[in-house]
């Protein structure tokens, strides 16, 4: 993108001999709400078998404005009504019925009648298998236009098995340098962080990265491939793009054979140099752009210095998002990450401890019947804890989540002590492990400090690890002097 630096948000310069016309806009506008208009029945399953899709299905896309979007001089939304953009304008006709700078890419997808829009609007967290509205399993395409905040762990596991589980997810770059929010992360490092450092496969899983490189200017190539959908899809013919302020991808196809440059850097071919690239991973599809400036339409919110890239006579930029959008929403039959429903269960095992250490892998002792600390149903619990010396206790089960599914952990939990202090002396810790043994999350902890009568109930969303075994561990450490008792009874992992 023009301008960014890490030091101070993006300024972009203005560029008047690239920007369009009157006439280039009228007819471009055609062009895209016409391609809009044809059939999108003919999205491609792979890059050379096109399924049909069911007429009144529309393609859900999903566009992220939770990881700094608009900080600087980016406005990388379809509009300012979020999560809705049809509260804006139910039907819009025109680029500017819609507040931002991606508002023609929305408008256009929009005006198709094949889509239905929504934003993850700032503040809240991508997540995948849990029951809010906006759950990525509730979305065929994920849009992450120029992300400049980190994906956190639980995060980056939601995107990757929303891709995994046939979600297709569209990665829009800028250059090395492009700090808008000066926190120590442009969308290079984001990209690079969520395909290298993430629970589902870190083996480079799409078969490219990022390079960390700030191109000034250059007019990229798409390469000659006819029966190539997003080069040739219903929105129009792509013959290329624009660099103003990007980079590009290297391609590693001994990782990921799936890898393809689309579109190059001049002078540039194979696996070097490609500006925007495509990829499959599991059951569905990613795309990479190496810079924002093609996504931009030179309108947006006040105050922010944009630059019309969606129309540069220079490239074919409105094209290929549209075609790529289209290609992306096809994967996995226009299922996305929802493979298909999920059928309601409870997963542990001798959830409530009647069958005594079956299903848990329990420090020896701790599963019983003692009156010292009754059970809250039945005869057994899970006593850790209680003896008044420096030791841990943990209670474990390992257990897989189905794909797609909302899934839940609950239990309930009875804390005694003697300490009479209100320093945390004592600990119970509940954690998610992966199947190496590595803690992917704490979900929760409690000490001393927590005890009350009686059993309380806790629970704790695990919607982001559906498609994954994992561990689920309790583990309880007490100091060296007064006991602290976490007992433990009618566990639930249920799932729906």
């Amino acid at each position: 993108m023009l301008g960014a630096s890490s030091s101070a948000p993006s300024r972009r310069r203005t560029a008047s001999p690239r920007r369009r016309t009157a006439g280039v806009l009228t007819a471009l506008g055609a062009l895209v709400v016409a391609g809009g208009a044809a059939a999108q029945a003919a999205t491609p399953a792979t890059a050379s078998a096109p399924p049909v899709a069911a007429a009144a299905a529309q393609h859900r896309v999903l566009f992220d404005n939770s990881k700094a979007e608009t900080a600087g001089n980016a406005d990388w939304i379809i509009s300012t009504s979020q999560p809705d953009p049809l509260a804006q304008n139910p039907s819009p006709s025109a680029e500017k019925d819609w507040t931002g700078a991606l508002s023609s890419w929305g408008v256009a997808l929009q005006k198709s009648g094949d889509y239905a829009l929504k934003t993850l609007p700032s503040g809240n967290t991508i997540t995948y298998g849990t029951s809010s509205a906006l759950d990525l399993k509730n979305f065929d395409t994920f849009v992450l236009p120029e992300p400049n905040v980190l994906l956190s762990a639980a995060e980056k596991t939601a995107v990757m098995q929303f891709v995994k589980n046939g979600g297709g997810l569209f990665l829009i770059s800028d250059h090395t340098g492009s700090d808008r929010n000066n926190d120590g992360a442009d969308a290079v490092k984001v990209i690079n962080d969520l395909m290298s450092d993430n629970s589902v496969d870190s083996t480079d899983p799409f078969g490219f990265s990022v390079d960390a490189l700030n191109i000034v200017t250059d007019n990229p190539r798409a390469i000659g491939d006819s029966a190539d959908p997003v080069l040739n899809g219903s929105f129009g013919k792509v013959t290329g793009s624009i660099i103003r302020n990007g980079t590009t991808v290297t391609l590693k196809p001994a990782d990921n054979p799936a890898a393809k440059g689309e579109v190059y850097r001049t002078g540039y071919s194979g696996t070097t140099g490609a500006f925007f690239a495509t990829s499959t991973f599991g059951n569905g599809r990613v795309a990479f752009w190496g810079d924002s400036s093609p996504i931009d339409d030179g309108t947006g919110q006040s105050g922010n210095t944009l630059y019309d890239g969606w129309n540069d006579p220079a490239g074919t930029d409105a094209a290929l998002a549209l075609n790529a959008t289209a290609w992306l929403s096809g994967a996995a039959g226009s299922t996305g990450g929802d493979p298909g429903g999920c059928t309601s269960a409870q997963l542990l095992a001798n959830p409530g401890f009647e069958s005594g250490s079956s299903g848990w892998t329990a420090t020896s002792g701790i599963i019983n019947t003692s009156s010292g600390e009754p059970a809250r149903t039945g005869a057994y619990k899970a006593w850790l804890g209680g003896k008044g010396t420096a030791h841990t206790d943990t209670l474990s089960q390992q257990v897989t989540i189905p794909a797609g599914c909302a899934a839940s952990l609950g239990f309930q939990l009875h804390i005694d002590t003697a300490e009479t202090s209100s320093t945390a002396y004592d600990t119970l810790k509940v954690q998610v492990l992966n199947s190496g043994g590595s803690v992917l999350a704490t979900l929760g902890t409690y000490s001393n400090a927590n005890a009350a009568s009686g059993y309380a109930q806790r629970t704790f969303d695990l919607g982001a690890y559906a498609g994954q075994t994992v561990t689920l561990r309790f583990t309880a450490t007490e100091g060296s002097k007064l006991q602290t008792s976490f007992v433990i009874d009618d566990t639930a992992l249920t799932v729906g």
